[in-house]
């Protein structure tokens, strides 16, 4: 088996998050869902998230569980293939009721902009320059 990355994320209406994600692009593995998780593919064979309800995502853990929309603790980044493909996913983002924190950056070797997802969490695209 290679070597993947699965991140979880607690989601307070999982068919709301569901909704949200597919709008993107991405898809779910129906196998690895329940009625309170779904497993979202991101890229295919390598990188995951697994929706988690609230409640349950509490049954793995001992400490409180932050809320998103108050305070994030991590950034989650993505890399796209072309600015063409960062700007159509911050704009379906946008048109699921995400919401973009601050405009994109340009660079010129590098093009970032972010958006945060129906439960605050903030997720991060780039695209960087080929090596000349």
């Amino acid at each position: 088996m290679n070597k993947q990355i699965i991140f979880n994320l607690a989601v307070k209406d999982l068919d709301k998050s569901r909704a949200f994600f597919s709008a993107l692009g991405f898809t779910f593995n129906r196998q690895w869902s329940s009625d309170s998780t779904a497993f979202m593919n991101i890229v295919d064979g390598t990188i995951h998230a697994m929706l988690m309800t609230e409640d349950f995502f509490r049954s793995l853990i001992d400490k409180p569980l932050a809320q998103a929309k108050e305070a994030n603790e991590v950034i989650i980044c993505l890399s796209c293939e072309s600015r063409e493909e960062l700007d159509s996913l911050i704009a379906k983002a946008v048109a699921a009721g995400g919401r973009t924190p601050h405009p994109p950056e340009d660079h010129g070797f590098m093009y970032d902009q972010g958006f945060e997802d129906l439960d605050g969490h903030l997720w991060n695209l780039v695209w960087t320059a080929p090596q000349q």
